[in-house]
């Protein structure tokens, strides 16, 4: 196992949160690097509030320093004064004293990085993610696990993240236990490829804390005795795939007998459904929505018993078998990563309790007017409030999705607009492999364009959307219609008004 010194504790310490993606942060590394001082700079990737970033954090004596939007001669003249003993704070954002060797994100008492909790995101704009010493002091899971992991799951009742995830709000230890019993050699996957550019907690992971990430894969693929481990990422996601490369070969030798590969699929939003991602895997040409049962714990790639969670999944599982209070509801304990998007000056992507609601997240960013929000992806539920607790039976007992997003809307939105366009997605990108998913996409559509031509057939379309959630094949086909259904539910004089000729907001041109 490869072992570093990283960054945590080092003091003097500049450290630049946002590189990577940015070319400006990697300028601002880049001065700051001088071999002639005692000032330790380091890339931390992102700390999840894109409007801050690059952000600039300078260390010194148990305090820190934010600042928001500094140029190269800022950065240069701040390394200088730390190697002189001086910590600037006139022009600071923030200045925070803490634990000289803290782990986590020191946080200021306002302002966007105040917002929620940081526990799987703890480490993330503070710590150095190709590091091990930086993550839990080099103490793997993947090294301590014994048998007892499943049963910490159990007494936990910790439910998976996202919609790529085998256990999407179910419990996982029953996925383990599943993949454990069946007879083959099991395989462990990481799924990673959310192909949606609204949805980055996955990617803010393995770009900020890798480690949150693969250890505890590492420790699940010795927990279900498998032998091999796959991160499947997105082929746009370049600096996500290198993040979990490095830490995957740091990883390397912890579980004997493993072996790891990455494997990069598709930019296409279907190719993140489980078993769409299974046939990515094997290196299928044409990628298509397998039939369960058996699911992927039971018949997965290649045939083999295959455990599939998401970053979120496996970052929340690490803090379970670490022996962390993970706090939240009794039903679904722990937090849920929430990006705040759409009509917003610059997203964020914070960490929510599950007791919170879903409105604690607003702070986070800079909004306008705002007449509705789109909650749980591209599929996600359109929704007038936002009072809502971010916890499965919360959000699905409001019909709205699960997968982490919250995509605010102004008034200039029109929602029957909008239900069309995330139906005509739908009919562009399903898998083409079952009827409802296929063709009940295409009467969406229809239906919806009924009602510009004067017809509100709502009967039709709810029926229409009942039989796609109960018989399609896959996810795709059986989340597609909830933003038509819940449009319709919120917004029926809205649907009325169109089939008159006219639109409230004046967005759709008749």
């Amino acid at each position: 196992m490869m072992v570093d010194d990283g960054v945590r504790g080092r003091d003097p310490a500049v450290r630049v949160a946002g590189a990577g993606n940015d070319s400006r942060s990697d300028e601002l590394l880049a001065v700051g690097r001088d071999p002639e001082t005692t000032v330790a700079v380091a890339d931390v990737g992102s700390t999840g509030i894109a409007g801050l970033e690059p952000l600039v954090l300078a260390t010194l004596d148990g305090e820190t320093a934010f600042f928001s939007g500094m140029d190269t001669d800022g950065v240069r003249a701040l390394v200088e004064s730390l190697d002189e003993g001086t910590l600037p704070t006139d022009d600071a954002m923030a200045v925070v004293e803490h634990d000289p060797e803290t782990a986590s994100l020191p946080l200021p008492d306002d302002g966007p990085l105040a917002v929620g909790r940081r526990a799987v995101l703890s480490g993330t704009g503070w710590t150095d993610p190709t590091s091990a010493d930086d993550y839990r002091d080099g103490k793997l899971l993947a090294s301590e696990m014994t048998d007892d992991a499943m049963e910490r799951l159990r007494e936990t009742g910790l439910r998976g993240r996202g919609r790529g995830d085998v256990a999407t709000d179910t419990p996982v230890v029953e996925e383990w236990e599943t993949v454990a019993e069946t007879d083959g050699d099991a395989v462990v996957v990481v799924n990673a490829n959310e192909a949606d550019p609204d949805a980055e907690a996955d990617r803010l992971l393995l770009e900020s804390a890798p480690f949150s990430v693969l250890d505890p894969a590492f420790a699940a693929a010795r927990a279900v005795d498998a032998t091999d481990l796959v991160v499947y990422v997105n082929e746009r996601e370049h600096l996500a795939r290198e993040r979990a490369k490095t830490a995957a070969e740091t990883l390397d030798g912890t579980v004997d007998g493993l072996s790891t590969r990455i494997v990069a699929g598709p930019d296409e939003y279907k190719a993140g459904e489980p078993t769409v991602v299974l046939e990515a895997i094997e290196g299928n040409h044409r990628l298509e929505a397998r039939r369960t049962p058996p699911g992927p714990s039971e018949y997965g790639v290649d045939g083999r018993p295959t455990l599939v969670h998401t970053p979120r999944t496996f970052a929340q599982v690490g803090r379970a078998l670490a022996g962390e209070d993970l706090g939240g509801v009794a039903s679904d304990p722990g937090t849920r990563l929430v990006t705040v998007t759409g009509d917003v000056a610059s997203p964020a992507t914070v960490e929510l309790s599950t007791d919170d609601g879903l409105d604690s997240a607003l702070s986070a960013v800079e909004a306008g007017g705002r007449s509705m929000a789109c909650v749980g992806g591209v599929f996600g539920g359109l929704t007038r409030t936002l009072d809502v607790p971010a916890n499965a039976s919360g959000l699905t007992g409001a019909q709205l999705g699960t997968n982490g997003v919250v995509e605010l809307l102004d008034e200039s939105t029109c929602p029957v607009a909008f239900a069309g366009e995330r139906a005509t997605f739908a009919k562009e990108e399903n898998c083409g492999r079952c009827v409802p998913g296929r063709e009940g996409s295409k009467q969406l559509v229809n239906l919806l364009r009924d009602v510009y031509d004067g017809e509100y057939k709502e009967g039709m379309l709810r029926e229409l959307a009942r039989v796609m959630r109960e018989t399609s094949t896959c996810e795709f086909g059986r989340d597609a219609p909830r933003p038509v259904t819940t449009a319709m539910d919120g917004f029926g004089a809205e649907f009325a008004a169109h089939a008159q000729g006219r639109c409230p907001t004046g967005a759709c041109d008749r």
